[in-house]
């Protein structure tokens, strides 16, 4: 008897309205949930009430003898209100806050896809923006629903119940991160592989690692380059030599062509004196014409080997694009220098015309002669 008394006591506490309380669920239906709290009635929470989120059924969300923390929305002598969602909300708020200040990361999973964005459960209803959610451009979220997103808090107005949460930015610092952790890495003369990212007029920026370094266009190839698509495409894996790494202000200077073989080089193994080649005349000079052999490679035709005569200026015989025979007279790779001559071609071409020439003068003569005495010898023998 006294046992019934006390419990009757206990049913008739009473509760103020805010006030924090536990219970046990007594009873599920669609779209309400009863608890017992120890008021003379078992108090009442709306299915509003259970999440920050958009809820179907209560079942969803709550079984019978479930041990809720709540918070009274109202209390009257035969109706108590309660909330589930108010007090995960006044913590959820307490702890978002932290994690904005101190740039936390927090996982969520997506609850929903609604126009403009993703909608997560942190405790509140958390908004991603479709800008915030890939550091790409997602065309169509439909298949986020469910996945599990690392996020940071970009705004929190907890007087609005607004919160912006990013997983961007999560992104964005894990490349800030790697980057900086690269260019600690690149010294210069280091030769690394890299992959090409974007063209532009003064040359191109490849990603060597998670860090776009640039290839100024002097640097592409060892000959002049007009055009940086000329030499290298959008995607192409390339080589490149480190010129020189700046930490404060993130920029690395590459070269393609300090990894590829000179120019001169390759000229000098393939050519050697007396050779004949042909070349393109590229700059007049007052003492002769610079002419192109090879990309990259230009030799000098002095003044003086121009022609087989005299001559005031070189434009008095060559003009600058013009195709022209030239015998090399000297290469000297460490002065990257080469002598040409077209004289000497001019000459030798005008002695193979003068020999060819007495050739068939003397056949001719010798021709002549020979009829002349075996005629003479045979009138001889007639005489005989």
């Amino acid at each position: 008897m006294v046992e019934e008394m006390n419990n009757e006591v206990t049913k008739m506490k009473s509760f103020a309205v805010g006030e924090i309380v536990t219970g046990k669920v007594t009873k599920v239906e669609d779209k309400q949930a009863f608890v017992d709290v120890g008021f003379k009635v078992d108090g009442i929470v709306p299915i509003s009430e259970l999440s920050s989120l958009h809820v179907e059924k209560v079942s969803d969300v709550l079984s019978v003898d479930d041990e809720l923390e709540l918070k009274v929305l109202k209390s009257e002598d035969d109706e108590l209100i309660l909330s589930k969602r108010a007090v995960q909300a006044e913590k959820a708020w307490d702890e978002l806050q932290k994690a904005f200040e101190s740039g936390d990361i927090l996982e969520a999973e997506v609850a929903d896809v609604v126009k403009g964005g993703l909608v997560v459960d942190v405790g509140v209803r958390g908004f991603i923006p479709a800008s915030l959610v890939e550091r790409h451009f997602v065309e169509d979220f439909s298949d986020y629903k469910g996945k599990t997103l690392r996020l940071k808090v970009t705004e929190i107005d907890k007087a609005n119940n607004k919160l912006i949460l990013s997983q961007r930015a999560v992104l964005d610092q894990e490349v800030e991160n790697k980057k900086k952790s690269v260019l600690k890495s690149l010294k210069a003369g280091d030769v690394v592989e890299g992959k090409v990212q974007r063209l532009t007029d003064f040359g191109a920026f490849i990603d060597v690692g998670g860090v776009d370094g640039l290839v100024h266009i002097s640097q592409l190839a060892h000959h002049r380059v007009e055009k940086t698509s000329d030499v290298v495409k959008e995607g192409d894996t390339v080589k490149v030599k480190v010129l020189s790494v700046d930490q404060d202000s993130e920029r690395v200077s590459l070269s393609i062509k300090d990894t590829q073989p000179g120019p001169w080089e390759l000229f000098t193994n393939q050519v050697s004196a007396g050779d004949v080649l042909e070349g393109t005349v590229r700059r007049l000079v007052s003492f002769g014409a610079f002419v192109e052999l090879a990309p990259g490679v230009e030799g000098l035709v002095h003044i003086s080997q121009i022609a087989n005569r005299h001559i005031g200026t070189p434009s008095e015989v060559l003009t600058e694009g013009e195709k022209v025979q030239v015998k090399v007279l000297d290469v000297n790779l460490e002065e990257k220098r080469v002598s040409l001559s077209i004289r000497e071609l001019i000459e030798e071409e005008t002695v193979d015309e003068d020999y060819k020439a007495y050739e068939a003068s003397k056949e001719e003569e010798q021709g002549g002669f020979s009829l002349g005495d075996m005629i003479g010898d045979q009138l001889k023998k007639y005489k005989s």
